[in-house]
């Protein structure tokens, strides 16, 4: 197992990488490893934000962890469904601190679990969803690790839900779109100007600092007033909200400032969240107005 080590360190915390922060590294080779254990990887999905929106069976997994690895956008309250002695570290994205590339990732999951045995790797949302969830399971696979994947609920499905937004709905939308902001070179995915030429909703996960540019390509196919609605934060306490059109959403979001991390969706079925439930109390009142009058009536007409 030690050789392993050294060769994973020196593939990837060598000399020509940047290495992990120091205290982190301290704590991981100081940590009471345990070579009683079998190693394993457990890849589940920690849901939209809300802590409530884990599966239990990822929480179970997290009660039997060893190491639990998670990104930046995973609520840290899931921690507490490890053991406390359970070594916990974040390799996301975090001002202050160390970024991991993916390679040097998937090197750790590797590195501890052999060292520990089970590793959760909790990553926000579903792994599977832009989560690069199958190149950790294959990379792991390839060390004759066992790997589970528990499925999480992906942000695309459960914001839009939350707001009681279908992203389905007859007469309105028979299918859906789910689109990453940029590919892997930075750029628009090519799918985007498929999705505007449609008449389904349009999710779009990671693409606030591309909305623009994803404004001028529905616009482009004269979807100048379809409906948007995007959402920061969403499930969660700090969640914020900015509604409008392809035309105007750009300006609005400025004004409102409205950030990542927050799903873009796009489509008519909008139009289901902006109609108001004020109005959806005066159509039902209106519409019934005279079938009320007309019933007290015949009840008065009974009593007289």
């Amino acid at each position: 197992m030690r050789s392993i080590r050294i060769e994973l360190e020196d593939s990837v915390f060598g000399k020509n990488k940047v290495k992990p922060e120091k205290k982190i590294m301290k704590l991981i080779y100081n940590h009471p490893g345990s070579q009683h254990n079998i190693p394993r990887v457990s890849l589940v999905g920690a849901g939209p934000g809300d802590p409530e929106l884990i599966t239990i069976k990822g929480a179970r997994a997290l009660g039997e962890a060893n190491v639990v690895l998670y990104d930046t956008l995973v609520n840290e309250s899931l921690l507490e469904y490890a053991s406390g002695t359970v070594l916990k570290i974040c390799v996301g994205k975090k001002p202050g601190y160390h970024h991991y590339s993916q390679k040097e990732i998937n090197h750790l999951i590797v590195d501890l679990a052999l060292r520990y045995g089970h590793v959760v790797r909790l990553k926000g949302g579903d792994p599977f969803i832009f989560g690069r969830g199958f190149e950790e399971l294959s990379f792991v696979s390839a060390f004759n690790i066992p790997v589970t994947v528990i499925p999480g609920i992906s942000s695309a499905l459960a914001i839009p839900a939350l707001h009681k937004i279908p992203l389905t709905h007859r007469g309105i939308s028979e299918s859906f779109w789910v689109i990453t902001g940029v590919n892997s070179n930075g750029e628009l995915s090519n799918d985007l100007m498929y999705a505007a030429k449609s008449n389904t909703s349009v999710v779009i996960l990671m693409g606030m600092k591309k909305l623009p540019e994803i404004t001028e390509v529905f616009s482009s196919v004269g979807k100048e007033n379809i409906p948007v609605v995007i959402i920061q934060n969403g499930s969660l306490k700090n969640e914020r909200i900015v509604s409008g059109t392809i035309r105007d959403i750009v300006y609005k979001t400025k004004v409102k400032k409205i950030h990542s991390p927050a799903i873009i969706l796009i489509g008519r079925i909008v139009r289901l969240y902006e109609y108001d439930m004020a109005d959806k109390i005066e159509s039902f009142n209106n519409k019934y107005r005279d079938v009320r009058k007309n019933s007290n009536n015949r009840i008065l007409s009974n009593i007289s």
